[in-house]
């Protein structure tokens, strides 16, 4: 009777064992080398990998991927932006791009994982696109200034919803 109940706790041991093995390498597998941004507006999200991420240290060695998500938006709602722990773990800047002007926003390290975009600013106009940056410092002519190392970019895409599309006919 030992020697079942040795037996079957050896099977189960190796089972778990393999069981966790498997989940580790399918899990490996699909996380990206990169991280990843999402958007969300209208009932529609977007993930997007960097469209330029360059080394820290040598900022000239980049991996160019000119990704950039398409997000569809209408005049009634805000994008809901959000960043992976990897990117809010450094300081990072959001530029805001609207019609007639752009917002830079910067957020320190761990202190931001979303954050809320009107897709119409009074003054700006409509929202045409978002890019998030991860800054480093570089000389250039002997000074130091910020330059992006790695960036996402997500365009907006406007559609037009049925209420949308009624109020401009009550304008004609």
């Amino acid at each position: 009777m030992k020697r079942i109940l040795a037996a079957l706790a050896a099977v189960v041991v190796l089972a778990s064992v393999g069981t966790g093995v498997l989940i580790w390498r399918l899990s490996d597998a699909e996380s990206p080398k990169y991280p990843e941004i999402s958007a969300y507006s209208h009932g529609q999200t977007v993930r997007v990998g960097p469209y330029r991420y360059c080394e820290v240290l040598n900022p000239t060695k980049c991996a160019v991927f000119e990704h950039q998500g398409e997000l569809p938006v209408t005049e009634r709602g805000a994008v809901q932006l959000s960043v992976p722990p990897a990117i809010a773990r450094a300081p990072w800047v959001l530029l805001r791009q609207y019609e007639d002007s752009d917002v830079v926003e910067e957020f320190r390290p761990n202190t931001r994982l979303a954050v809320t975009v009107p897709t119409v600013d009074a003054h700006r106009g409509k929202l045409t696109g978002l890019a998030v940056l991860l800054p480093t410092l570089i000389r250039l002519d002997g000074e130091e200034v910020p330059a992006p190392h790695a960036e996402w970019s997500v365009r907006t895409v406007w559609s037009q919803s049925g209420d949308d599309q009624a109020t401009r006919n009550e304008s004609r």
